[in-house]
């Protein structure tokens, strides 16, 4: 007797191998069986006739602990909407552990009104000891944020370590990942770690490959200076061995858009010379970003509250805006998604408050920012549908949300998030594999089960085979669709008739059962 059989579904195991027909047979948070079972029973029995039933997805670039929806929101709708069955946080070099200080959680300050933040916990121990009580609805893993590790010793100070600093870090790094942490994340574009040379990277990456973690970085730049900071990742990886992944690949600006080919070629030879190398993918043509990455990059140095002087000083602000002037940035397509402080900013694009207040549009950016209290995220349609679809096709991608777990009552705070944390995954199958035929069924549920496990070392997840743990999602290619969209993010996705998180219905009959039975997942 089986707690679950799922019968008759059309098998995508997560391998990639071609689909099959068959049943799946749960006993409590287990895979007990997969094949004919028709003589078998089971407590609930499920027809999955006509449907696909496929490793539940694991989303590697999620940022629901660094916008602090694990806490305000650890439903996480929109993730369990999409089949998502498993997060990592701890992304783009900030984490919310370890912390050498409470003090240390400013490096989410970008995305997070720090205001309704409270630390009861340093290390990354008893970070997960204090989110065993929380009940997400989804399994939660995290990297150790490189911004994070950094702020431990040089707090506000933008310099590289020096070599008893840079011990420091490396200690941290070491009893994170010797805590779970599954490696260690970089956010080489944000201010904290503009500083960071090679040297010290690649110092930090050999502490991760010693215990076999792997080194995400979200590159130095992604526009001009793409293809010189894949070098960078690159280098890192070569000197170090380091299992080595890009966050969220991207070409920005049209400009740039050419430069995806010799980036994707990049990677393509780094895997070939026996490096193991992945990159991940969301499909939007729009960016999010905070809106202070726009300044010059010595206007940030030192954190939030000496950037706002530094803005508020009327010599200092004549320097910043001539310096802005020769900028490469498309104004003209940026507008605000979320301002702080101000809501009346909300949906706007920067070129159109410029014009209405008869302001230049980089004082206008300047004097959001002041009134914002230097928290704004921006939203910019500047990505290429055409390198989108070969980022999919290529053979080291991997899907991921880059977003965040949200309900749609989010929506009542007037802040526009982006409808990647609605649509990203089931967007992929409805879009890229149902009507353009992109990516075959069994090479899409791969990129978003087996390979993003596998890659992260995530153990017993990922895949449709015996004693790995029920994360199942069961599909309706007839009703995939993923309605979210720029205007109007705060829409479920649609497709997802079940969804079992460790053997727990999570999503029956297409609707959110309110059950939370995740897990923390340790390295």
């Amino acid at each position: 007797m089986y707690d679950i059989i799922i019968r008759n579904g059309t098998l995508i195991d997560g391998s990639g191998d071609p689909a099959r027909l068959g049943d799946v047979g749960i006993k409590g948070d287990r895979i007990a069986a997969i094949g004919e079972l028709h003589d078998e029973r089971g407590e609930i029995e499920i027809d999955a006739e006509g449907k696909f039933v496929a490793p539940g997805f694991v989303d590697v670039n999620n940022h629901s602990d660094t916008y602090w929806q694990i806490f305000l929101d650890p439903d996480l709708e929109s993730m369990v909407y999409q089949g998502v069955t498993t997060i990592v946080g701890g992304n783009c070099g900030s984490s919310l552990a370890p912390l050498a200080e409470a003090k240390n959680i400013e490096s989410i300050q970008k995305w997070t009104d720090l205001s309704k933040v409270n630390v009861n916990w340093l290390s990354l121990a008893e970070f997960f000891q204090f989110m065993s009580g929380k009940n997400l609805s989804l399994n939660f893993a995290t990297m150790a944020g490189h911004g994070t590790l950094r702020r431990g010793i040089l707090r506000d100070e933008m310099r590289s370590p020096n070599p008893k600093e840079l011990a420091f870090i490396n200690n941290k790094l070491v009893g994170a990942l010797q805590d779970g942490a599954l490696g260690m994340s970089t956010g080489l574009i944000y201010t904290h770690a503009r500083m960071a040379t090679l040297d010290e990277l690649v110092d930090l990456a050999r502490t991760v490959k010693k215990y076999d973690g792997i080194y995400t970085t979200h590159l130095r730049g992604e526009a001009d200076e793409l293809t010189d900071s894949i070098e960078e990742a690159i280098a890192v990886a070569e000197k170090s061995k380091v299992k080595l992944h890009v966050s969220h690949l991207k070409a920005v600006g049209a400009k740039n858009w050419s430069k995806m080919e010799e980036a994707l070629a990049m990677l393509e030879r780094l895997s070939q010379n026996g490096l193991d190398v992945t990159f991940d993918v969301y499909p939007y043509t729009n960016i999010g970003s905070v809106l202070y990455t726009l300044l010059p990059p010595w206007v940030s140095e030192g954190g939030k509250k000496m950037m706002l002087g530094r803005l508020k000083d009327p010599v200092i602000r004549a320097k910043i805006i001539s310096e802005m002037r020769s900028s490469i940035f498309e104004y003209e397509k940026i507008e605000i998604a979320s301002s702080g402080l101000d809501k009346t900013l909300t949906r706007r694009k920067i070129t159109e408050i410029a014009g209405s207040q008869g302001k230049s549009i980089e004082d206008a950016i300047i004097d959001i920012l002041i009134a914002s209290d230097g928290r704004v995220i921006t939203s910019a349609e500047v990505l290429s549908e055409t390198n989108i679809r070969n980022e999919l096709r290529s053979s080291l991608s991997i899907v991921a949300s880059n977003g965040s777990g949200y309900s749609a009552k989010h929506s009542q705070t007037g802040e526009v998030v982006h409808p990647r944390s609605f649509g990203a995954f089931i967007k992929v199958l409805s879009q890229y594999v149902v009507s353009e035929e992109v990516l075959g069924w069994e090479e899409a549920i791969r990129k978003m089960t087996s390979l993003p496990a596998e890659k992260f070392g995530i153990v017993g997840r990922g895949r449709l085979a015996k004693n790995y743990f029920a994360d199942v999602v069961i599909l309706d290619r007839d009703k995939l669709a993923s309605p979210a969209t720029k205007d109007n993010p705060y829409q479920y996705s649609r497709g997802v008739e079940y969804l079992f998180v460790n053997g727990n219905i999570v999503v029956k009959e297409g609707e959110y059962q309110g059950v939370r039975k995740g897990r923390i997942i340790k390295r």
